[in-house]
């Protein structure tokens, strides 16, 4: 699941990147509500959810969430704010956004809410996803084929679950490594690669055509028709 995190802090923002990401979030991070409107505006498809501070330079939170909604974009928003005023949290709900956190807050409840906003059904990211002989519970983490629990790492689970979610689609390295990874990270590493090697070995699925077909040239299909 891919978050993008917009806060001018940079101590707090890299604390919750930090905390978001061992809990097998992917996390872009910006600064400003300026650069928050474009890069919502310009990938809007990419984040499952927006987590934004309502202090910001460049455009306030309040902003920021009018702006998007006025684009169309869905994507839930959590509001993170140290102001405990009633008008302001009801403001930045008529805004637009979905939920808030009053500041300080513990990086478990927002991932709580983030799974919470994610599980809505105008979303459409079910809590459990059925593709072909796989069956994954998003809320524990847990992976089953044909009947048997696979372990997996965050990162194959978030791989997995992304390839889940488009089935029978080509995703190309570089759409699994910037929802995966971020736009941040190497694009030269065969750290894609690597993975899906290591999701193939785990599921060992042998019956029929490959579960994670190899699309030469383009990138990689998870096959729910077997």
């Amino acid at each position: 699941m891919r978050i993008l995190l917009v806060e001018d802090d940079e101590r707090l923002a890299t604390r919750l990147k930090k905390g978001l990401e061992v809990k097998g979030f992917a996390v872009d991070h910006v600064t400003n509500g300026i650069k928050a409107v474009t890069r919502i505006s310009l990938y809007r498809s990419e984040y499952d959810s927006i987590v934004l501070d309502l202090m910001l330079p460049g455009k306030d939170g309040f902003d920021v969430c009018t702006e998007i909604r006025a684009l169309g974009v869905k994507t839930p928003v959590i509001i993170l704010t140290a102001i405990h005023d009633v008008e302001d949290k009801v403001r930045a709900l008529d805004a637009g956004a979905d939920d808030y956190l009053v500041k300080p807050f513990s990086i478990e409840e927002l991932c709580a809410r983030i799974r919470a906003l994610t599980r809505r059904p105008e979303n459409s990211l079910p809590v459990v996803v059925k593709a072909g002989p796989i069956e994954m519970h998003a809320s524990t983490k847990k992976v089953y084929c044909d009947g048997k629990e696979i372990e997996l790492t965050l990162k194959e689970f978030s791989l997995l679950e992304y390839l889940m979610r488009h089935p029978n689609q080509v995703l190309n390295r570089e759409q699994i490594m910037d929802h995966i990874w971020g736009f941040d990270f190497n694009s030269f590493s065969n750290v894609v690669d690597v993975h899906i090697k290591n999701l193939r070995r785990k599921l060992n699925y042998s019956k029929g055509r490959p579960l994670i077909e190899t699309v030469w040239g383009f990138g990689y299909r998870f096959n729910d028709s077997v």
